[in-house]
């Protein structure tokens, strides 16, 4: 199969947590507009995931972690936002595609000071079968490691991830699920002149796969159609823990969301042994070296 990519990665905010921002209208249109910048305002919060690393790694560690390795990296912007955190924090950033790194680079390389850039490391390869230097931890994040489809494939790749994990490394994935998710639907939601637009157009219960597409729609109706599309497996979360835990992984928690008093996402996640069956959920899975 083709090496995954993650110039057109998935994701499925459902939750409240990537909260809207004020809709200016008509200040975006599709022919102004490019959509990796759409992609990162829609979908990536670095900030969070940043600073959620580090909650990880002192509960379950007692220390923060120094080296992060970015799978599937896109635009690199957590590894950007890592390299910032902290002096001391090197991060290397691995995707296959050389047009979505190279944009990433030019928008967003210019924003590290001299020093953080030297901290910073930009990889072209396949994340199956990269040789990286040894990291603190690796993260998996946008749900694009669901490219991989089978079982196999899975716990090949996370048997490889626990390889280049230092003596007490973390594994970091993020998953979704509900059930929304096994719809063919359209959801929408509007944020800072544009509407995001995440659409399901198959689902097939027997294998797991599903197609969904990323649209961006703005006030002059004008739209970026299918700026992304995705053909993967839907995953579920004991799968996952199971694969985990082949590849040799001695713990696996999961993160789970917790609720406002209005029953919707707060932003903040829990180790946590139940779940809400609810429609539509984010969660993360912390894999333990």
């Amino acid at each position: 199969m083709p090496a995954p990519s993650t110039s057109t990665r998935p994701t499925a905010k459902k939750t409240s947590s990537t909260r809207a921002r004020s809709k200016r209208a008509g200040w975006r249109t599709a022919a102004t507009s490019d959509r990796h910048e759409l992609y990162e305002l829609a979908v990536q919060n670095p900030a969070h995931e940043v600073a959620f690393i580090d909650q990880v790694w002192k509960r379950h560690r007692g220390r923060v972690p120094a080296s992060l390795r970015e799978d599937f990296s896109g635009t690199s912007i957590l590894s950007m936002a890592w390299v910032k955190r902290r002096p001391a924090n090197t991060a290397v950033a691995v995707d296959i595609d050389p047009e979505v790194v190279q944009w990433g680079i030019e928008r967003h390389l210019g924003s590290l000071s001299p020093a953080a850039r030297q901290r910073i490391e930009f990889v072209i390869d396949d994340v199956r079968s990269v040789k990286t230097p040894k990291v603190d931890c690796i993260a998996a994040l946008n749900f694009s490691y669901f490219l991989l489809k089978t079982r196999r494939e899975m716990v090949a790749y996370f048997r490889s991830c626990r390889e280049r994990l230092v003596r007490d490394g973390i594994l970091l994935l993020d998953v979704y699920g509900g059930s929304d998710s096994y719809l063919v639907q359209e959801e929408e939601r509007d944020l800072d002149g544009f509407t995001y637009v995440w659409d399901t157009t198959a689902f097939n219960p027997i294998t797991g796969d599903v197609v969904t597409h990323i649209h961006f729609r703005f006030p002059d109706r004008t739209e970026l159609n299918r700026a992304f599309s995705y053909e993967w497996r839907l995953w579920t979360l004991p799968e996952l823990q199971e694969c985990l835990q082949e590849a040799g992984f001695r713990e696996v928690h999961v993160y789970w969301e917790g609720t406002t008093k209005d029953g919707e996402g707060d932003g903040r996640f829990k180790p946590s042994r139940v779940g809400e069956a609810c429609l539509g959920w984010i969660a993360y899975l912390v894999a333990l070296r």
